[in-house]
């Protein structure tokens, strides 16, 4: 390993001619920190691409059995609602966009942009018959005309992990910034937010702006629609039109703020990675201190409905907990008569984690969560003799009791301060355990366990015997291999956050409109593309507070390998120093140039200050020749 810093290194290979530097990247072995070592193939190694290689495979499969290939379309029968809208056909295609990005085939990157146009265009010209707001187009100005941020951020999951792939799209840069504005009260024709009171006006929002009355059954469930005899499979398990209308039936009560509208943030935050405008940063943090504020004033627990004159509860009879997906929101099941708590709070943590991405790690988008926690494990109580906290709140006051305290989101919290305090608040899981020393054979079962899901799901997409006119939008969601991959990749590969919890859909990337959050990034410099180049493999297998540790092994034994090594999806972690425990070289950047020699490997311990940058979406090398003064930034990216 050879003491060169990054500045160092691209200086060496601008001296050479940029017309060098981006397309082969790190080519010159004097200029890069160099592995000779060899080191014997290792099976999480070759696990890793195998599951790289085959899900390209199924994916290539997927899209041609479910989508038109001339034209992008998903091929289903087309509605809009909650149940089978919109945001499902999106999902089609969710985390192809990350897995190309960790190192996937160039393939998966073609499909989703195919993919994401045709969608824009199907639900364009997509219209209701009964569906007030939707009968000029479900989307207008390429938006939802209309929808809650459960729903908005589940259909936003592709869309907010494009831009790792490529950043320089011109139509995808305006598309986020007009998708924004949607938020930020700077479109007329969707006054959705409210500057002087810092709040967006109801929960049921989109292009056209807010929904200032009840929703019925009808606005959620879609136009009428004969079910007999058609579909084979419902994934809500309805089986009359009057299934959809009673599911929704109690879906009234959109009006005011809700935190899920928080999630809108992301499309704030991704423009601002991109364009480094302030505005969007200073929208996310005026809109979320605005709600750090409400929880304060309401004993620290983060109110579910805040009214349009900006008091808390004034749209939902005064009362704090009111609100679809709100604390007290359980409506009745129609298959079963019972009623499903559906309190959808913790998935606007996407809103604080985006907020504390912004403000270089600002411990208060945190700390809202800690005290929210600490007051609703103060009304628990002993259940079948365990300890239980409620999860609930009505106004028979707190209900819905389960064991153990109220630990929503700990997982992602001590993801992003790393303090001993929060771990103890977590739940256990395989992932962390490993990374903590004690589960050792976790990486080849998770990689192994991805491969017989691809196996699986591919089973399931030869045994559909269906037609468009048979399916939903939701039919044949749970055959996508890529969600079936994306955990294990993200969390082996980067030391990426990809957590769910029990009961209710993650927060994290394959849901909700996250953004990515990760210890490491990869960049191929000889291809020009982001992602681990072709048979290079990484497993971080330790972590502290300041440091990673990560093995990289080329499995080529005839060519050597380059690759740029990022700190963070974003650039916002400050490396320090790497070293493979024997020479310690100074980075002090964003970023290193690490060389392997055919059949070369090493384990190195990468110290870092995590939330020290800017965040940015930028590829290393536009940083690196933008500073040198030497070619546009924007320079196009090949595959």
């Amino acid at each position: 390993m050879m003491n060169r810093t990054r500045r160092g290194f691209l200086m060496a290979s601008a001296a050479a001619g940029y017309a060098g530097l981006l397309p082969m990247g790190l080519n010159a072995a004097e200029a890069a920190v160099t592995i000779t070592t060899p080191m014997e193939p290792p099976e999480w190694a070759l696990l890793e691409r195998e599951v790289l290689r085959a899900n390209t495979v199924a994916c290539v499969k997927y899209f041609q059995r479910y989508f038109n290939p001339a034209n992008g379309y998903l091929e289903i029968t087309e509605r809009w609602g909650g149940n089978d809208g919109p945001d499902d056909a999106i999902e089609y295609l969710n985390d192809w966009p990350h897995i190309y990005a960790l190192g996937g085939d160039g393939v998966l990157k073609d499909m989703y942009e195919k993919a994401y146009e045709g969608h824009v265009r199907q639900f364009t010209a997509a219209r209701t018959t009964d569906v007030p707001f939707a009968k000029a187009g479900m989307y207008y100005k390429e938006w939802p005309v209309n929808m809650d941020w459960q729903h908005n951020g589940e259909g936003l999951t592709v869309f907010a992990q494009m831009p790792l792939g490529n950043p320089y799209d011109r139509l995808y840069r305006a598309r986020v910034k007009r998708f924004a504005g949607f938020y930020m009260d700077e479109d007329p024709g969707a006054p959705n937010y409210d500057p002087k009171l810092k709040l967006i006006r109801s929960m049921m929002n989109g292009s056209k702006g807010p929904m200032l009355r009840k929703a019925t059954g009808l606005d959620w469930a879609g136009d009428p629609i004969n079910l007999a005899h058609r579909f084979p499979t419902l994934a809500h398990g309805e089986s009359d039109y009057q299934g959809f209308l009673d599911h929704f039936k109690d879906y009234n009560d959109v009006v005011g703020d809700n935190p899920l509208n928080l999630v809108a943030t992301s499309l704030a935050a991704t423009a601002y990675m991109l364009t480094h405008e302030v505005k969007y940063k200073d929208w996310i943090v005026e809109y979320t201190d605005a709600w750090v504020e409400r929880a304060r004033a309401n004993n620290d627990v983060l109110p579910s409905n805040v009214g349009r004159d900006g008091v808390i509860g004034s749209d939902a009879g005064g009362k704090w907990y009111g609100g679809v997906y709100g604390w007290s929101f359980s409506p009745i099941v129609p298959q079963t008569g019972k009623r499903a708590d559906r309190n959808r709070l913790p998935r606007s943590f996407v809103g604080f984690m985006n907020a504390y991405l912004m403000t270089k790690g600002d411990d208060k988008y945190l700390d809202v969560w800690r005290r929210q926690a600490d007051r609703v494990d103060a009304q628990a109580k002993v259940v079948g003799g365990q300890k239980s906290s409620p999860t609930m709140h009505g106004d028979q006051g707190w209900y819905s009791f389960r064991p153990g305290n109220y630990n929503f989101n700990f997982l992602e919290i001590y993801y992003l301060s790393m303090r001993p305090s929060d771990r103890a608040r977590a739940e256990e899981t395989g992932w962390y355990s490993y990374l903590e020393g004690k589960n050792p054979g976790y990486p080849a079962k998770a990689l192994r366990d991805a491969l017989t899901a691809i196996r699986k799901r591919m089973q399931d997409v030869d045994a559909d015997t269906t037609s468009a006119d048979m399916r939903l939008a939701d039919s044949a969601l749970e055959f996508n291999t890529g969600t079936a991959v994306a955990a294990a990749l993200t969390q082996l590969m980067e030391a990426g956050l990809y957590i769910g919890h029990p009961g209710w859909a993650p927060t994290t990337p394959g849901q909700g409109g996250a953004l990515q959050f990760s210890r490491l990034r990869y960049f191929d410099p000889e291809r020009r593309r982001a992602g681990i180049p072709e048979d290079v493999a990484a497993l971080v297998d330790g972590w502290t507070a300041d440091s990673v540790t990560v093995s990289l092994v080329n499995l080529n034994q005839s060519a050597s390998k380059s690759v740029i090594v990022q700190g963070g999806a974003y650039a916002e972690h400050q490396i320090a120093s790497v070293s493979d425990g024997k020479t310690t070289t100074k980075v002090d950047g964003t970023c290193f140039p690490l060389r392997l020699a055919p059949g070369a490997g090493a384990r190195l311990t990468i110290r870092m200050k995590r939330y020290a940058n800017d965040p940015t979406l930028s590829f290393p090398w536009e940083a690196i020749v933008a500073d040198l003064g030497e070619i546009p930034a924007s320079a196009p990216q090949q595959h």
